[in-house]
This record gives structure tokens, C-alpha cells and sequence, in this order.
């Protein structure tokens, strides 16, 4: 019989109702699981139960938070046959992301989940999202990072959260579904990520990183400022498959000055369903002449903590730049 660790982080699953709002309860949550009697049916993988201190609403997740549940993970890979993580679902793609990287290799289901209703509220989905998360990593079909949600089964850094108010919270507008629950669990097997025989963890740095949205009449002059010596790496969300406003001369002299001052500059698509092509139109060339790297069809979510692990392995900014834009983890399409 499989046995998989469930590891509580925060999140609604697992929260209460307080004169405040929603806010993590462990207590009460613990005692939930523990009387849960579905997770103690004879179909069910053995299981134990942790939580990190402290329980966070995910919007509050940072790289700190990403290296401590990587770590548990890495220290117990041999204790378990998988894991299932429990996350706030605001930024649960983000850390599915950077998990799929930290933890490449590990050849075992990491499935994250979570609820739209508290555990403790009557219509809450988190019970369904929870016992089926538990029985996909028990079956160990599945051998990389994934996110469970509302009867998907989706490769973690392929999610995109699409509904704050829906079940279905999140959705893999660029690659398959990796599986489907419905009275069965219906596997897709063709679009599993390949086994890896090399695993070798490495906790991310705390490197500056930023992140500019592009919209209409964007002042590009407006964040020159940012791009020193400090700043590592920036992702910048354009147009369709890569276009931006007219920039008045200034953008080109702004990436100039990012390349001498060894900031890697990768462009992604506003559009979920996306990838970019900077060849496609005079609006995107500009990029491609100023050494920018293709996101391809990479989630913003995705490129953000791939430029965290590179960043974080790698010294060598022109290698770094190539990876960028090769795919590691089934991140990208190659």
C-alpha cells in the first residue's frame, strides 16, 4: 500500500471564520482531517499529516515559503510514495511552478490542492479536492508536480488560477489535461512528463526579480529606473504573441542598459492561450533586435520561478538565457 505525506500550509481549505474575515485554523482543521472517515477507507493510501508554522493565506507565499515546503519534501523523498501539499489556490500555480523545477527528478507524484470554501463550511469542495488528490498520488501514475482542482488534474507549471468564484479554479490553457475525474479517474497518459533518473535539489536564492504588465499607452521611461545593477531578471507580460505600444525611442536604450547590466529580460503573453512569436509583427521585432528571450508559451507564473531556479544555478547570463528558452520540466513547448 502506498503512503503519502499531506502537508497543510494554509490556504481556505483550512481556514475559519473570525470577526476578521477567513484566516488559517489548524486546530480545528487537524481535528477535520483526523475524523475525515473517508480518508480512512480501506481504498485510501496510508497517510501522515504536518503543517508549516506558520499557516499562510497563499498570498502571502514567498520564495522562503517555496524553499521550506521543497525542503520537507526533498528530506522525506524516501519515506513517502507522494505528497499532497495544501495551498491557498491565489497562489498555488506559482509554487506548483517553482516546485516543478526544485524538485526535478524526484520521479513521484506532488500534487498541490485546496478549497473555494472552507473545510468546515457545508458546500465546501475541498473534500472531494483533498480524497482525490490522495487517491491520484497513491496510484503513483503521475510522477511530477501537479495541481488537482475541481476534477482536473493539471501539470503544475502549466496552471493558470482562471476563476476566484468557480469549482474549477484553474485551468492548462496551453497543454493537456493530465487527468480527468469523474466516476473514474481518466488518465492521459501520452502527456505525462517523462521519467528522470537524476534527481538533484537545490533551494532557490532570494534574487531581485520583477515583473512589468504592458497595457495601452505604457510609459516605458517611467521604470528605466528599476533596471540596475539589482535586479536579476524581469518578465514582461505584452500583447498577443509579443507586440508592445510605441515606445518613443526609449525601450531600446532601456534594454541596452538592462544587457550591460546582465538582467535577463523575458517576454510571456497577456493571453493564457498563447505563445510568443516576435517575428510575427513590426510592433514585436524591436524586442527580438534587443536580445530579449522568448517565453514561448510559458505562463508568467512559469517563467517567474524558471528564472528563480536558473538564476539561483547558474552564474553565466548568457547560459542562463539559453535555458530560458529550452524546456526543463515540460514548462514549455519545445
Amino acid at each position: 500500500m502506498s503512503k503519502i505525506l499531506i502537508l497543510h500550509t494554509g490556504g481556505t481549505i483550512g481556514m475559519t471564520w473570525t470577526s476578521e474575515g477567513y484566516k488559517p485554523d489548524g486546530k480545528n482543521f487537524r481535528g477535520a482531517i483526523y475524523h475525515m472517515d473517508s480518508l480512512k477507507a480501506h481504498s485510501m493510501p496510508e497517510w501522515d499529516f504536518i503543517e508549516t508554522d506558520p499557516l499562510l493565506d497563499s498570498s502571502r507565499m514567498t520564495v522562503s515559503q517555496w524553499n521550506m515546503i521543497g525542503q520537507i519534501i526533498a528530506d522525506n523523498k524516501d519515506c513517502y510514495d507522494g505528497f499532497v501539499i495544501l495551498h491557498g489556490t491565489d497562489t498555488m500555480s506559482y509554487t506548483a511552478s517553482a516546485l516543478s523545477f526544485m524538485l526535478k527528478g524526484l520521479n513521484k507524484p506532488v500534487i498541490l490542492t485546496g478549497s473555494q470554501i472552507p473545510l468546515c463550511e457545508t458546500r465546501s469542495d475541498g473534500r472531494d479536492n483533498l480524497i482525490t488528490s490522495m487517491i491520484i498520488a497513491g496510484e503513483g501514475k503521475v510522477k511530477e508536480v501537479c495541481i488537482y482542482f475541481g476534477g482536473l488534474l493539471l501539470r503544475g507549471n502549466r496552471a493558470i488560477k482562471y476563476s476566484a468564484n468557480g469549482m474549477r479554479a484553474f485551468e492548462s490553457p496551453n497543454y493537456p489535461t493530465l487527468a480527468t475525474a469523474g466516476i473514474a479517474i481518466k488518465y492521459n497518459e501520452s502527456a505525462f512528463l517523462p521519467e528522470n533518473d537524476r534527481f538533484r535539489f537545490k533551494l532557490f536564492k532570494e534574487i531581485p526579480i520583477g515583473a512589468i504588465t504592458i497595457f495601452p499607452g505604457f510609459k516605458f521611461e517611467l521604470f528605466e529606473s528599476i533596471i540596475t545593477e539589482k535586479l536579476k531578471g524581469v518578465v514582461i507580460d505584452t500583447f498577443g504573441s509579443g507586440n508592445i505600444p510605441a515606445d518613443n525611442g526609449v525601450l531600446l536604450p532601456m534594454l541596452e542598459k538592462a544587457k550591460k547590466n546582465n538582467v535577463v529580460v523575458v517576454v510571456c503573453s497577456q493571453c493564457p492561450q498563447a505563445s510568443i512569436d516576435m517575428n510575427a509583427y513590426e510592433a514585436g521585432s524591436v524586442l527580438k533586435k534587443a536580445g530579449v528571450i522568448s517565453g514561448r508559451d510559458m505562463t508568467s507564473e512559469a517563467a517567474i520561478t524558471k528564472l528563480y531556479y536558473l538564476l539561483s544555478n547558474y552564474d553565466d547570463v548568457d547560459k542562463i538565457k539559453l535555458k530560458m528558452e529550452d524546456d526543463i520540466c515540460g514548462e514549455l513547448t519545445a
